[in-house]
């Protein structure tokens, strides 16, 4: 019956974003053995990264993170693995996007190896493919730091240009930019998973 106790009231810490520190603890874990693991890197307020729970960190970029949050993880972040293979997305910002980039994009598919390789996005709640890009490692526009960039010079919107970190395994967060001649504008960010 403890246990049972102590997996709900753990659940209901990391569900509603309420800290641990009323329940006495260091951080949003309970025993090995509850099924909760510990958090990768916690940045308030609810924005909390955790390696082996990729809904919980897609939940958390999407609706917990803060924009200047969602930057800090992404600067901490390495570039990790290359996504390989359909990975569903999200837009995490700006909010006036969230509501209908679910209707028009739904995710990218890797043609990718180690080193990197092609995309396609998937368009649309049937996951066309379309608006192919290039992946390989560059330098950041955010920080100049590695990272996965996704150069859509072969698409028909050739100054988007996206780049990519793994946050946790299996989860990237990224940056899409208009590359204009004399300044880059972020359009989005998203997650991928």
């Amino acid at each position: 019956m403890h246990a049972i106790r102590v997996r709900f009231l753990s659940t209901l810490v990391l569900s509603v974003g309420i800290p641990s520190l009323f329940l006495g603890v260091t951080g949003p874990t309970a025993a090995a053995d509850s099924g909760i693991t510990e958090a990768a890197a916690d940045y308030g307020g609810g924005c909390v990264l955790y390696p082996d729970n990729k809904a919980a960190t897609i939940d958390s970029l999407r609706f917990r993170c803060s924009a200047e949050q969602q930057d800090a993880v992404f600067r901490d972040a390495p570039r990790g693995d290359v996504p390989m293979g359909v990975k569903n997305g999200w837009v995490t910002r700006p909010p006036t996007i969230q509501g209908i980039a679910s209707g028009l994009w739904i995710g990218k598919t890797f043609y990718t190896g180690p080193d990197g390789g092609h995309l396609m996005n998937r368009v649309t709640g049937a996951g066309v493919e379309a608006w192919p890009a290039h992946v390989y490692t560059a330098p950041a526009l955010l920080d100049g730091r590695p990272t996965w960039a996704l150069n859509y010079a072969p698409s028909p919107t050739p100054p988007v240009y996206d780049e990519i970190r793994e946050v946790t395994p299996g989860v990237w967060f990224g940056y899409s930019w208009w590359r204009g001649a004399f300044q880059h504008t972020i359009l989005l960010t998203f997650v991928l998973a």
